[in-house]
C-alpha cells in the first residue's frame, strides 16, 4: 500500500526536516499519513566536506543542512530559520556561500566548506580577527557568519564597507555588524 513506511518515515527527524509532515502534528500523524500517496525514494551520494569523502543515504531532496549535521556528524552548521534568510546555516560550496537550509543534497557536486574545516586550530585570518575584535556574542551566528566572510574575501581580498555591507546578509540578533565589518577589515590585512 501506499501508506505501509509512511509511519515510521513520519516519526522519524527527516520527516520534519525535509517538510514532507506538512505541519501535521502527532496526534494527526495517521490522518496526514493517509493523504501521503508519493513515495520516498533514498539515494546514495558522495561528498567532498572539508576534504574528506562521505557517503551518505538519503532522500534527494533533503536539504544539505541536515545531511551535514545528521548524516555527516559535522554539527558547527546551524540551523536558524529554514528559509535562507539568517545565514546561520551559510557553508562554502566551491567557493561560494551558500545557505545550506536551501540547497539539496542532490545539487551540492562541489567541494564543500564547513566551520570545521576551515583550520584544526582556529587560526584562519578570519577566525584570528573575530577573536581580536570579540565579534561573537551569543555565538549562534557565527559559524554562518565567518564562512560567508572567507568566501567575500576569497572572492575580494580588499573589500570596502559598502562591499561587506551588500555581501555579508547574515542576520546577527545580537547586532555586532561594526565588529564583524572590523573584523573582515582585519582579516583582509592579516591575508596580505
Amino acid at each position: 500500500p501506499a501508506t505501509a513506511g509512511t509511519d515510521s518515515y513520519l516519526e522519524s527527524g527527516s520527516a520534519r526536516r525535509s517538510g514532507a509532515v506538512l505541519g501535521c502534528s502527532l496526534s494527526t500523524r495517521i490522518i496526514c499519513s493517509a493523504s501521503i500517496h508519493r513515495r520516498f525514494d533514498v539515494a546514495v551520494f558522495t561528498l567532498l566536506v572539508n576534504n574528506l569523502q562521505y557517503t551518505v543515504d538519503v532522500e534527494p531532496e533533503t536539504p544539505l543542512l541536515w545531511v551535514l549535521r545528521d548524516s555527516v556528524g559535522l554539527t558547527g552548521t546551524k540551523y536558524g530559520c529554514g528559509i535562507g534568510q539568517c545565514g546561520a546555516c551559510t557553508v562554502i560550496v566551491n567557493g561560494v556561500a551558500l545557505r545550506s537550509c536551501q540547497v539539496p543534497v542532490s545539487r551540492a557536486t562541489a567541494p564543500i566548506t564547513t566551520i570545521e574545516g576551515l583550520s584544526t586550530d582556529g587560526t584562519h585570518p578570519v577566525q584570528l580577527a573575530w577573536k581580536e575584535f570579540d565579534v561573537p556574542q551569543c555565538g549562534y551566528c557565527q559559524s554562518g557568519m565567518i564562512l560567508a566572510s572567507v568566501a567575500l574575501l576569497q572572492k575580494n581580498p580588499k573589500p570596502t564597507d559598502a562591499d561587506i555591507d551588500s555581501q555579508i546578509t547574515n542576520a546577527c540578533r545580537c547586532g555586532t555588524y561594526h565588529r564583524v565589518r572590523q573584523a573582515i577589515h582585519k582579516a583582509a590585512a592579516l591575508r596580505t
